[in-house]
């Protein structure tokens, strides 16, 4: 499978030297489609590849530096927009990663640009974004209002000349999750970067990020997300990290992340039987990149609605975007 494939050679990046053609069309193809290109490319610098691979890796640091550069500059755009409100604006995720030159942030694809502010702020966060030239992405009444209320976030905005997209969190998983972060300590126990600017904890990282790869979504993009976990662990305290999961609710996910990135990425772990299916979800690609154990990846997205809603609740949402014409990837 390519996927483990891809595991195996950022665990160990030496081993590419026994790949074949074929070999390499898989890896690139896994790396591509999980969005870690970019990062397999720095953890095959200095590695001697063949030279028909070299120019995608070259182009793949290229493009994730890029990104990088441009998120920054939105982030660096969004705190101006926000500065006369006086509020803390945390950065998340990728963007959060290269603010402070983290090991996760290295080759790193970064997409949209993710704030986390208070929530009795979003209303005046909202129209200083619109003020300063960001738009609504969605215009369809029933996506609003699902957002508004019931998600943790405003609906996405783009910016109307730079076109990139910024979700706006108030916490960081749905109002209807079944597990509640306290997302006012988060933001309290926030770090500076630059003026106006902040990232998240060290322990409070590696909380979200498991918090989002396990507690909230259908894995899609798992294995880049294990992969900033497996990165990120090493900068924590390991009894704050325990303590601080505790605090959130969300121990068991942050326990299973770290058997998780130790078993992919680290030196192994011992995998509960609940560990090995998510594994299985994670490494479901072939040799073209291409997913593999469809029931199994539809199971983990049904499940990611399960997670965000009650029965009823879930059982309306899908229905309702069903007729829409929303299908499962």
């Amino acid at each position: 499978m390519s996927a483990a494939l891809l595991v195996r050679t950022l665990r160990e990046p030496t081993g590419v030297a026994g790949l074949d053609a074929a070999g390499w069309n898989a890896l690139i193809a896994a790396a591509k489609a999980e969005r870690l290109i970019g990062t397999l490319a720095c953890r095959l610098d200095g590695i001697a590849i063949p030279p028909a691979v070299r120019p995608i890796l070259d182009d793949a640091r290229r493009d994730s530096a890029r990104e990088a550069q441009q998120a920054l500059w939105e982030a660096d755009r969004a705190a101006l927009a926000l500065a006369p409100l006086g509020l803390r604006v945390v950065l998340l995720k990728g963007t959060a990663y290269a603010a402070a030159d983290l090991q996760a942030g290295q080759g790193r694809f970064i997409g949209d640009l993710d704030i986390l502010v208070p929530r009795e702020a979003m209303g005046a966060v909202e129209q200083a974004l619109i003020g300063a030239g960001w738009e609504w992405v969605k215009e369809d009444a029933y996506d609003d209002a699902y957002y508004r209320q019931w998600m943790h976030e405003l609906p996405p905005l783009i910016h109307i000349e730079r076109d990139r997209l910024i979700d706006v969190h108030h916490t960081v998983l749905p109002l209807t999750a079944r597990q509640t972060p306290d997302a006012a300590a988060m933001i309290a126990d926030a770090v500076p970067i630059t003026d106006g600017l902040y990232i998240l904890s060290a322990e409070d990282r590696v909380v979200h990020a498991a918090a989002h790869m396990l507690a909230d979504g259908d894995l899609q993009g798992g294995l880049r997300n294990l992969w900033d976990i497996y990165c990120l662990l090493p900068e924590t305290d390991r009894a704050a990290l325990k303590a601080r999961a505790a605090h959130h609710g969300l121990a068991r996910h942050v326990a299973q992340a770290r058997r998780l990135a130790d078993a992919l990425y680290g030196h192994g772990a011992r995998l509960t039987l609940w560990d090995r299916l998510v594994r299985a979800r994670l490494l479901a690609r072939d040799g073209w990149g291409q997913e593999t154990r469809k029931l199994l990846v539809f199971a983990f997205y049904v499940r990611s609605h399960w997670l965000r809603m009650p029965p009823l609740m879930l059982a309306r949402h899908l229905w309702t975007k069903w007729r829409k014409g929303h299908r499962p990837q």
